[in-house]
């Protein structure tokens, strides 16, 4: 799959593997050979890193959806919040928006970034924070 390309929605009943052992587990099928799995920085960290798959410059004062090129299944009851790195934002300006992800979303995951730099932006297998949370 390209970044930007359409993917169609795949089962993840037989191809969902838990990216860690803990107690609240990401479940994730990968949609491409660039398909990085999701980690942890430590056993209790508050959430998962997320890597590109593909290479990315962002212009000045411009915005890019990033593909992550993978399929999640969140746990009942709650959803994904994909949340700005703070290395990020304090080194190079760089923001993210529309980052919930309901419970129900089987598609390609990705990532708006916004530069908002004075420089351009460029980045291969960049990782982002993401949370699951409860939402009741």
């Amino acid at each position: 799959a390209e970044a930007g390309g359409s993917l169609e929605p795949r089962s993840l009943s037989k191809r969902a593997r838990p990216a860690d052992e803990g107690s609240m587990q990401l479940r994730f099928a990968r949609l491409s050979e660039h398909t990085t799995a999701p980690t942890r920085g430590s056993a209790r960290a508050a959430g998962y890193n997320l890597y590109s798959a593909y290479d990315y410059t962002i212009p000045p004062m411009e915005k890019t959806v990033v593909k992550i090129d993978i399929q999640i299944a969140l746990p009942a009851g709650c959803y994904g919040r994909v949340a700005p790195c703070s290395g990020l934002a304090a080194k190079h300006f760089i923001d993210v928006g529309a980052g919930v992800i309901d419970e129900d979303y089987r598609g390609n995951v990705g990532v708006v970034l916004f530069n908002f730099g004075k420089e351009k932006f460029e980045k291969r297998m960049w990782k982002q924070k993401t949370w699951i949370l409860g939402s009741g």
